[in-house]
């Protein structure tokens, strides 16, 4: 039978969906594991080779579980809101909301071309009104835990996307989605309190003994919890502020601190104070600013400051010591100032030694003591209270009512959702007002405690919103009176496997845990993390060994393989390009290796006559284990060896290889077994193989002979020998024995069937 993919694929595709192959039962009796993946954002250009690997894994893992017993929860849904979504809609000149739905149309026929295997009937989208009401809904208790609030402050603005971003959402000084230099604005914005979930997000991470260690250490990092103290320093006279508080976690070295540092945006304070700063001081502060963080703080960076002439007083030692402004301290950690110790900072040595400032050796003194006498306990954290508004339109409204009376109202819960009004033109004002400003039918509304005149709030939620909680709905998504039901919620959560990118460490991963944590708290859900394991995967670059881009000419459109080759040749050779956590290259040559294999096992002919197969129970074990460990590249590559030695096998083991394919070739597993087997029910129906113990030994097997590590001799033996039995033999050889003429045995290290080693 010759395998034709575009023949095959759309048919099982439809029989899937017909018999529901990937649908989750809530009423299960059996055993769950839920599986996730990131569910996209539908851009206009398709999904591409970065969707398709987690996909792909996720589909082979979830496929995998259901033939091993499991209810499997492999859901799927649209990231629909936010600036890639309306970006795209300016682009083409079209409304947000039509562009979204032909993407989303768009990119759902390409993943049911894929052979994806999801719960299609829990499907859910961002924008979907019945949808992002219960996004609406979790910020009301994130107001009225107080832990939403409105304040004006410098944040990071994209000029190109005309908005505020989130300090995760800048990368390297660009914005994360446009790559346009970000600068400094002061607006009116909302925030969510995450900093009051900073000690709980650090302490969660030592119950998740599966997250890799380096998504930990991000996580950690960002958070950055510091145990120190704050102390005080009497300014003279500078009738801006008699006094300058610092945070340092070396309380100790305070007789040897030498000059304070303030950053430029205290600095800035000053100014907007009434301050008239040195002309130089101006500059280098508005030129500091303008600076991305990471830039500022760089260890590697030229050390910057200016003096701005105001002195202070050292509390310990009664000294007049000089403050200056430098852009590597930064105003949102801590107070916005340090007290700098040359002599006990490598930074503050170098800052010194350029601008000719004092090092003493003062003595240390005990870090309690100091803190009693000088200053007071202080927890400090890096992490940063989350600019949760944007001034763009395509986002959730924030349901909030601004009532020259009341102050700000939430609106009523019965009211829910605040659907975004149909509006001709939403391209983004640059003033620091949303579009929906200027909508004044909208805007005006009643206040929904006293019944006077109101107005809505005006900026919209970030495109992060909806994916802080998705992963609850997918348990419930049909809901309407909450969230969603505890029971369902009971038996599905945690997520047991999450497939993601490393780039969402600090973004998606961090805010979705604290939604979950704060949902946890006020009682709603019913675990406190998330998600139990997390498995992030590589980037996929173009062949020339460089990331993907139209400029290099070098991407690859997965439609265009997938027509070529069929998708089970696309999949399959995807997980063969390298260990899934490692960034792999492209090689459409390669390809051609995994359409050949197919070809071969579609014009394989089973043998009634051949006996049973050991390899094939080897092969068992094997691509069991290699997908329990995520080892999708070493199973295809076991499967073609598999091939390759086995010319002849009967229908019985013919039918487990099969088995054991169908994950990873889905369609063309499908079609073998039913029109070449005869069988009536899907393969992806099927128990999954158990192997034989007994049949996976080899009857021969070589042992290495090693004395003090070094090789003197290779045995060979029945597998299965205990370590009594290897030493026996092993002592009789005679090259062995030369080397033992002149020692004691001391101990032993045996490796059933691969090794013995004599420590002499």
């Amino acid at each position: 039978m010759k395998y034709d993919p575009s023949k095959i694929e759309k048919r099982w595709q439809k029989y899937w969906q017909e018999i529901g192959i990937g649908k989750a039962d809530n009423n299960s009796s059996k055993k769950k594991k839920y599986i996730l993946t990131e569910f996209p954002y539908p851009s206009g250009e398709g999904l591409h080779m970065g969707h398709l690997r987690p996909y792909t894994a996720g589909d082979v893992y979830s496929r995998f579980h259901r033939m091993n017993g499991f209810e499997v929860l492999y859901p799927i849904g649209w990231d629909a809101f936010g600036l890639p979504a309306e970006n795209f809609a300016l682009k083409k000149g079209v409304h947000p909301k039509i562009s979204t739905a032909n993407n989303i149309e768009n990119a759902k026929k390409q993943l049911l071309s894929w052979g994806m295997s999801f719960d299609w009937s829990r499907e859910i989208n961002t924008t979907d009104p019945e949808y992002y009401k219960w996004t609406q809904w979790i910020f009301l208790q994130l107001f009225k835990a107080g832990l939403a609030y409105e304040a004006t402050g410098l944040i990071n603005w994209c000029p190109s996307c005309k908005t505020g971003l989130a300090n995760e959402e800048v990368i390297d000084g660009k914005c994360e989605r446009c790559g346009t230099v970000v600068e400094k604005k002061e607006l009116r914005q909302w925030y969510l309190k995450i900093t009051a979930y900073a000690d709980k997000l650090l302490d969660g991470l030592k119950y998740l003994p599966e997250w890799p260690g380096p998504v930990k250490l991000q996580q950690e990092n960002w958070i950055g919890r510091s145990e120190g103290a704050l102390i005080k320093f009497s300014i003279l006279h500078f009738q801006f502020s008699e006094e300058l508080e610092v945070f340092t976690t070396r309380a100790d070295t305070l007789f040897g601190a030498t000059f304070l540092v303030i950053s430029p945006e205290l600095a800035k304070r000053w100014i907007d104070s009434g301050w008239q700063a040195p002309d130089d001081v101006g500059k280098y502060v508005k030129i500091s600013l303008a600076k991305e963080e990471r830039q500022r703080t760089a260890e590697d960076k030229d050390k910057t400051g200016v003096d701005t002439g105001v002195k202070a007083i050292n509390p310990a030692n009664k000294k007049e010591i000089p403050i200056w402004v430098a852009d590597y301290v930064l105003g949102g950690y801590g107070t916005g100032a340090i007290m700098a110790v040359p002599q006990h900072d490598e930074r503050d040595k170098e800052f010194a030694k350029k601008f000719g400032l004092l090092i003493v050796d003062e003595p240390l003194v005990p870090i309690n003591e100091a803190i009693e006498k000088f200053g007071t306990k202080k927890i400090q954290y890096k992490l940063r209270d989350w600019v949760f508004s944007r001034q763009r339109y395509w986002g959730e409204p924030i349901p909030l009512v601004h009532c020259d009376k009341c102050g700000i109202v939430p609106v009523s819960e019965d009211d829910l959702p605040v659907t975004l009004p149909e509006v001709e033109k939403y391209e983004p004002t640059g003033t620091g007002e949303s579009p929906l400003a200027a909508i004044e039918e909208w805007v005006n509304t009643k206040c929904p405690e006293c019944g006077g005149d109101g107005k809505r709030e005006t900026n919209t939620m970030p495109q992060w919103a909806g994916s802080s909680w998705y992963w609850l709905r997918y348990a419930d998504p049909k809901n309407k009176k909450e969230l969603a039901d505890k029971s369902a919620l009971k038996y599905w959560t945690p997520v047991d496997v999450y497939f993601g990118g490393m780039e969402h460490t600090t973004l998606h991963l961090l805010y979705s845990r604290f939604w979950n944590l704060f949902l946890y708290d006020q009682g709603y859900i019913t675990e406190k993390e998330p998600y139990l394991k997390r498995i992030p995967h590589g980037i996929v670059l173009g062949s020339d060994g460089e990331k993907m881009s139209k400029s290099r000419g070098n991407v690859v459109n997965p439609d265009e393989i997938l027509e070529k080759y069929g998708a089970d040749t696309m999949r399959m050779y995807e997980l063969f390009l390298g260990p899934h956590e490692s960034t792999v290259s492209w090689n459409s040559k390669g390809i051609v290796g995994v359409k050949r294999f197919l070809d071969r096992v579609f014009g394989f002919i089973f043998d009634e006559s051949a006996p049973e197969s050991k390899t094939v129970h080897k092969l068992i074990k094997k691509i069991t284990e290699d997908i329990s460990s995520i080892k999708f590249n070493t199973a295809v590559a076991a499967f073609m060896q598999f091939l390759n030695e086995n010319v002849r096998l009967n229908k019985k083991d013919w039918e487990k290889f099969i088995i054991l394919l169908a994950p990873f070739a889905p369609h063309a597993t499908e079609e073998i077994w039913h029109e070449v087997m005869k069988n009536k029910d899907s393969v992806h129906a099927q128990l999954w193989p158990v192997y034989d113990s007994g049949l996976i030994l080899d009857e021969k097997v070589k042992i290495v002979v090693q004395i003090n590590g070094k090789v003197r001799d290779m045995i060979e033996a029945d597998s299965g020998l205990t370590e009594p039995e290897a030493k026996e033999l092993a002592l009789e050889s005679e090259k062995v024995k030369k080397y033992l003429e002149s020692g004691n045995i001391g101990k032993i290290i045996y490796i059933q069937d691969r090794l013995i080693n004599f420590v002499v």
